[in-house]
């Protein structure tokens, strides 16, 4: 960690605090364009191309337009919660990149200052980006139970299930990179990093983070907060405008935001890929030029989610909480184990990295071999009871077990006789 932080000017503070934030609005357009141009390959369409060279200016005017639109407040809604819910939603994804690692130290243009690319570092900085993305979910539960109306509570509710369903996964992945690193300072993290990226070593680590983040955003296939076939939209249908518009921008800063995070953690952050390190002795580690690996790197992830978007369908509830909780979380925790009996293994000198990849290697072929394994099929199930629906005279629905006649053997109404 470096010694700057905490004794930096306050304009050195301020002038990296405005960058980031002007960076995440820009980023954000760029992202929403690029998101609608790839799915609109992958579907044999143009996509956005008329505002502005190659299209790259219609997510800025998607946004004034959202911005400018008439702003409509449900008479059932709680006006406070109302209002303060996009606001909850929104300023927790900023204020995790004030950990996030951009580069190395470099000196500010036009002064004699030197600077680390990052706002600030903390002994806890991972730990503090869990923190205050699990803030974020309040405001989608507030924002559907402010708004008056049940499809959105219930896409509030299944947000708040969600997130912290696959938050246990997440967080349990970055155990292994603890391990590893003998940190939890996200700079510290990158420079462990410096002979071998942790994607390598902690390859199912990464994997349980790749999917776990997608669950965390609220992204497709695990879009079940604002399943709109189902929720007609999800916590956010009764907003409109600006309002709207916060809880977009709060879904894209939060794709980057778990996008630069995996960077950091597995992909070595800010560093050059491997062979461009080593040229001229680092020299492409070195100055402003990690802000374009970085860069590149978290586009990379962002590719990764519009292209999920763009191929796999919707999971039900039911099969997504599963998979959370039997599937993600077990794996987590028995890797966890061989992580730590593997450190411990080679620190007492007793296992040679030769034996580790033979046991890597075994250990991938059972997994691929489980894949094989036939379903366990179920029960038949009992042959459903047949009912009357017209029984008393009135029409009465089935009961669980029980099944409607056939044509033949249906029960007629029975006729119904003029009064006298």
């Amino acid at each position: 960690m470096s010694d700057l932080f905490g004794h930096e000017a306050f304009w050195v503070v301020a002038l990296k605090a405005v960058l980031i934030f002007v960076f995440l609005l820009v980023y954000t357009l760029f992202n929403i364009w690029f998101e609608r141009r790839v799915v609109a390959r992958m579907q044999h369409r143009v996509g956005p191309n008329v505002n502005g060279p190659f299209g790259l200016l219609q997510s800025l005017a998607d946004g004034v337009k959202l911005a400018l639109k008439e702003d409509i407040v449900v008479k059932s809604a709680d006006k406070l919660v109302y209002i303060l819910a996009p606001i909850l939603a929104t300023i927790p994804a900023f204020l995790a990149w004030a950990v996030i690692p951009f580069g190395p130290e470099v000196r500010i243009p036009f002064t004699d200052t030197i600077t680390p690319l990052q706002l600030t570092d903390l002994p806890v900085a991972v730990l503090y980006v869990l923190a205050v993305t699990s803030v974020g979910v309040y405001g989608i539960v507030l924002a559907g139970w402010a708004s008056g109306s049940i499809y959105a509570l219930l896409g509030g509710l299944r947000s708040s299930a969600q997130v912290i369903s696959y938050e246990v996964a997440m967080g349990l992945s970055f155990v292994s990179v603890f391990m590893y690193a003998g940190t939890m300072s996200t700079s510290e993290i990158v420079a462990a990093q410096s002979d071998l990226w942790y994607f390598v070593p902690l390859f199912p680590s990464f994997v349980i983070y790749c999917i776990a983040m997608v669950g965390e955003t609220n992204r497709a296939p695990f879009d079940l907060p604002e399943a709109e076939g189902e929720l007609v939209g999800g916590f956010h249908t009764e907003y409109s405008s600006l309002k709207f518009a916060l809880f977009f921008l709060a879904e894209y800063v939060n794709m980057v935001t778990v996008s630069a995070l995996a960077t950091t953690l597995f992909l070595g952050g800010w560093r050059a890929p491997f062979g461009i390190g080593q040229i001229n002795d680092g020299y492409f580690n070195t100055g402003y030029w990690p802000l374009l690996w970085f860069f590149g790197k978290t586009l990379f992830f962002i590719f990764i989610f519009v292209w999920l978007r763009g191929t796999l369908p919707r999971m039900r509830y039911d099969q997504f909480m599963s998979f959370g909780w039997k599937i993600l979380i077990p794996a987590s925790l028995a890797w966890i184990i061989a992580v730590a009996f593997i450190r411990k293994l080679k620190s007492e000198d007793m296992l040679d990295q030769q034996t580790l990849l033979w046991i890597a290697v075994a250990a991938g072929v059972l997994v691929l071999l489980t894949f094989f394994i036939p379903e366990k099929k179920s029960d038949p199930e009992p042959e459903p009871e047949q009912w009357d629906a017209f029984a008393g005279g009135y029409p009465v629905p089935p009961m669980p077990g029980q099944a409607a006649p056939t044509t033949d053997t249906a029960a007629a109404p029975p006729e119904r006789t003029p009064s006298s």
